[in-house]
């Protein structure tokens, strides 16, 4: 009982920490304080937000582990559907706002700027691990459901890759991204290290 509390209570102060923001961001854009161009500060935030719940949920299980509370992971899927949220609002008030629904410019504008496609694939990868995410898809799956959400470690780089290729200037921010995801990916050494050939030991011959 006192366990289930205290995933009760993690979960709703996770929720509120997510929604929280699109409740201020909504305020701010009725009241027109968003600044001289609202709506790239719009579709920007969006983002961001997206970035930002896509680290948390990939702090989960290494926090899991260090701290022995496997109790933890029980988050992950709530992060993850957070943000896949921030990512479809993110593309929508794209399309809606910098696109106004025109899908020839949108389609002009793919070809002219690549982060577009690295953008699309990351929302397909959130998509897919969206639906595959309830426990009745993974019990249809089985063993296939754990590789399928692996692929959010390739959504951890395509993510700030997005990002960095989306700016006009200063790459800097973009670049502390992508190196923080690149961390976040090494703390999962223990999966990592199946990749790495293991070194034979050397026997000496006895003469």
């Amino acid at each position: 009982m006192v366990l289930a509390r205290k995933i009760l209570l993690v979960k709703t102060a996770l929720h509120l920490a997510c929604a929280l923001p699109l409740l201020w961001l909504y305020l701010q854009l009725q009241s027109g304080a968003l600044g001289g161009d609202p709506v790239q500060y719009l579709i920007h935030f969006l983002g961001m937000g997206t970035l930002h719940t896509l680290a948390t949920s990939l702090l989960v299980s290494p926090l899991a582990k260090r701290f022995k509370a496997g109790w933890l992971i029980r988050t992950r899927r709530l992060l993850g559907l957070w943000c896949f949220t921030y990512a479809l609002l993110h593309v929508g008030a794209f399309a809606a706002f910098d696109l106004l629904f025109d899908w020839s410019l949108l389609l002009r504008e793919t070809i002219k700027r690549p982060y577009i496609v690295v953008g699309a694939i990351g929302l397909l990868i959130l998509l897919v691990l969206a639906l595959t995410s309830p426990l009745v898809m993974q019990r249809k799956l089985g063993r296939r459901w754990q590789p399928i959400h692996r692929s959010v470690y390739l959504l951890a780089l395509l993510g700030p890759l997005h990002f960095w290729w989306s700016v006009k200037s200063g790459n800097l921010e973009p670049l502390l991204y992508l190196l923080g995801f690149i961390g976040l990916l090494l703390l999962r050494q223990s999966y990592w290290q199946r990749f790495i050939p293991k070194r034979q030991p050397t026997q000496h011959v006895v003469k």
